[in-house]
């Protein structure tokens, strides 16, 4: 797994849990070591298994932690910029999800070597989609849960999301845009600021 993943992984729990909870985590997962280094690859073994020892550590299944590290992704202050990037994505939430197939080429432009999962969108009609994940490990489609939870409250759109995966071991988020004006959203400039 990329460094950069690992990395955020880490910066979740610190940044959620404090500094003593990541160390607790490091141990509980026999590392020897306390940092991700962002630019080195990871046996995806190792990703795992510090995924399951936060899981154990904060008492929530795998799942949910996999869904707030995703949420924030798009939330904390500290990694404010892959949010700002998101929001290029488009004006409305709609515009936004029918970017997603791009999302991977896109990240690939930033970092050469990072392996996203293939995003698939598929329109059902009626503001109902469907996204399908690919990658070999099971888990990105998790994280796209709170990536697309917070996004629709960024955007202030009203969304039902459910998870699922197919006999293909694709992970299949169905989405339905209730409203796409449902509240106001978060107030978003192009222009970042100073200062």
């Amino acid at each position: 797994m990329h460094g950069l993943i690992n990395r955020a992984v880490q910066c979740f729990v610190r940044d959620t849990y404090g500094q003593e909870r990541w160390l607790s985590v490091t141990r509980a997962s026999g590392l020897d070591f306390t940092d991700f280094e962002a630019m080195l690859h990871y046996d995806d073994a190792l990703t795992e298994q510090v995924v399951q020892a936060i899981a154990k550590a904060i008492g929530v299944p795998r799942e949910a932690v996999l869904e707030d590290i995703g949420t924030y992704l798009v939330t904390h202050p500290n990694v404010e910029a892959l949010r700002r990037l998101l929001r290029f994505s488009g004006v409305t939430f709609l515009e936004f999800l029918h970017s997603l197939d791009d999302l991977p080429e896109r990240a690939r432009l930033a970092v050469e070597d990072l392996d996203l999962p293939t995003f698939e969108l598929h329109e059902h009609g009626n503001n109902r989609f469907s996204l399908h994940c690919s990658h070999p490990h099971i888990g990105f489609g998790f994280v796209m849960m709170g990536v697309l939870r917070t996004m629709a409250d960024d955007y202030g759109a009203l969304v039902l999301l459910n998870y699922e995966i197919d006999t293909k071991s694709v992970e299949i988020i169905e989405i339905t845009v209730v409203e796409t004006a449902f509240s106001e959203g978060r107030r978003f400039e192009l222009g970042g600021r100073v200062g």
